[in-house]
């Protein structure tokens, strides 16, 4: 219990410090620390990071770093998307679910490793594109259970000709909209499969991560970015082949 604890000041810690990819934490910390099955462990985390996402962005609303446009282009369709996802995730088994959630992880790590200097092209907002980008990003966090910042920032950033700081201001509550949508369904998933949540486990994981944040917000200037995220970046290919390791096996027999 104490080490699920201490996991939930990482994920508020690391998701101030780098903004996206802390989110990715939550699952893994409710499964292997709070010995959550793994369909409470997707929903829950929705529910934890759509609120510490939530929390993180009132910040930048009194700085009017919010690109409203952007949240409605990206986040409506991202909503449905999550709706649909975790709709989806009713049919999938839930350790099959881990492992896509582990591909998740090396796909984030492998975005993390490379050099994140990307600059927005302000001429350009290939809507269309954010739409359906918005879409397939809130389907795969309807799976899976991640809010998505790693691939909503380059998105906003590139196709959306938004600013670096407006970019990471807009998606927490991009994901914040998402990860609410799929909880909402996810609630219908749980009945029908007799599921209970834990909702201490759940207050008490958000609340510790909110301050962790404010604490990863305030270390945040002191620590070079580059470095922390290929640091993190390593680590969750070690979480990724750990869950790999114990889930792969089970999902093959499933599969045969």
């Amino acid at each position: 219990m104490i080490l699920g604890w201490i996991g939930a000041v990482l994920i508020g810690l690391s998701l101030g410090l780098m903004g996206s990819g802390g989110s990715i934490l939550t699952v893994p910390v409710l499964i292997y620390l709070f010995g959550q099955d793994e369909k409470l462990a997707i929903a829950g985390s929705l529910a934890i990071v759509g609120t510490i996402a939530l929390a993180g962005g009132l910040g930048y609303l009194r700085a009017k770093l919010i690109d409203w446009k952007m949240v409605l282009l990206f986040g409506i369709p991202g909503m449905f998307g999550t709706y649909l996802g975790a709709w989806f995730a009713s049919y999938i088994a839930g350790i099959m679910q881990l492992v896509m959630f582990s591909l998740v992880m090396i796909a984030a790590a492998i975005m993390m490793m490379k050099n994140n200097n990307i600059s927005a092209d302000t001429h350009k907002r290939h809507l269309l594109k954010i739409i359906i980008d918005g879409l397939l990003v809130g389907i795969i966090t309807g799976i899976v259970g991640v809010g998505g910042g790693f691939l909503i920032v380059p998105a906003l950033v590139l196709m959306g000709g938004v600013a670096m700081r407006n970019a990471v201001a807009t998606s927490l509550f991009i994901i914040a909209m998402k990860s609410y949508s799929g909880f909402y369904k996810y609630l219908d998933v749980l009945n029908e499969q007799n599921l209970q949540l834990d909702w201490f486990t759940l207050g008490m994981v958000t609340g510790i991560g909110i301050v962790g944040t404010f604490l990863g917000n305030y270390l945040c200037n002191k620590t070079p970015q580059d470095k922390l995220k290929k640091y993190f970046a390593y680590f969750l290919l070690v979480m990724a082949t750990f869950i790999l390791y114990k889930e792969l096996p089970e999902a093959i027999k499933l599969l045969s």
